[in-house]
């Protein structure tokens, strides 16, 4: 497919015209970033495995009639997706307490907590994605009322499927972070997911050994990080057994870099 001209560009992925009218190309890269992209960096593959992982995530949820964007993958770094309107609020379902809920809180990392918790957050880079609540949404008219429950009511789904999905491969769904879009039909529009479901966006820890698989390799300059996107998408089927490139060894990670 020859390219098209660029929509958008964002810190992980870049979005190009798609091929009919109400379609994108979304690209997936290797870039990596952390704290409102104030630290960079590239994980090898990274744009490759997530792309797999994301498309295999959003396969299953719409098999469920969780709407998606996704329609289907072009290439090992491409996908087509329909084009939608991005509500402008990042929405984070927390299962155990991690990153900032326990900086905020003062709750020690790894305690699972009562309930699940979901917070918004505004989309708003130079501002740092601050953390908003309902009556900031309404008071601003980012989102509507009705909007605001098929958020909350699809979000509670994909939390419910995604801990299954991850517990029967033995990682821990920690947290994670959705987007949603307004797809328009005519003068009419319905939220459906958008964006990816990937380890960029959450975080996974083996049950076992709680090594975390997952970006914070990266955030938190761990190593590995190439090893543990791997070790998802090995567990999910969407990498070979046996692959010596596709298993994850944080122990021979250590050794290497003699700690």
């Amino acid at each position: 497919m020859s390219r098209r001209r660029q929509i958008y560009e964002g810190k992980a992925k870049i979005l190009y015209e798609g091929p009919e009218p109400g379609t994108l190309i979304q690209y997936f890269k290797d870039d990596a970033t952390a704290f409102n992209a104030q630290k960079k960096g590239t994980i090898s593959g990274k744009g490759v495995l997530n792309n797999r992982i994301s498309e295999h995530v959003f396969t299953l949820l719409g098999g469920l009639g969780i709407p998606t964007h996704f329609i289907r993958r072009l290439n090992m770094r491409e996908q087509l997706i329909r084009q939608v309107e991005i509500v402008p609020i990042e929405v984070v379902v927390r299962n155990v307490a991690a990153g900032s809920l326990s900086k905020r809180l003062g709750i020690e990392e790894g305690q699972q907590l009562p309930r699940t918790i979901i917070e918004y957050y505004y989309k708003d880079d130079a501002l740092g994605d601050p953390m908003i609540a309902d009556e900031h949404i309404a008071c601003f008219g980012w989102a509507s009322q009705e909007e605001m429950n098929d958020i909350a009511d699809m979000a509670v789904r994909v939390n419910d499927f995604l801990c299954g999905l991850f517990a029967g491969i033995g990682i821990r769904l920690v947290d994670f972070k959705l987007e949603f879009g307004r797809l328009w039909e005519n003068d009419y529009s319905r939220i459906i997911l958008a964006d990816e479901i990937s380890p960029d966006g959450c975080r996974l820890w083996d049950m076992t050994t709680n090594e975390k698989l997952d970006k914070d390799r990266f955030r938190r300059d761990l190593g590995g990080e190439a090893e543990a996107y791997q070790e998802v998408a090995r567990r999910l089927g969407l990498l070979p057994e046996g692959e010596a490139n596709s298993v994850l060894d944080l122990e021979e990670h250590r050794q290497k870099r003699g700690k």
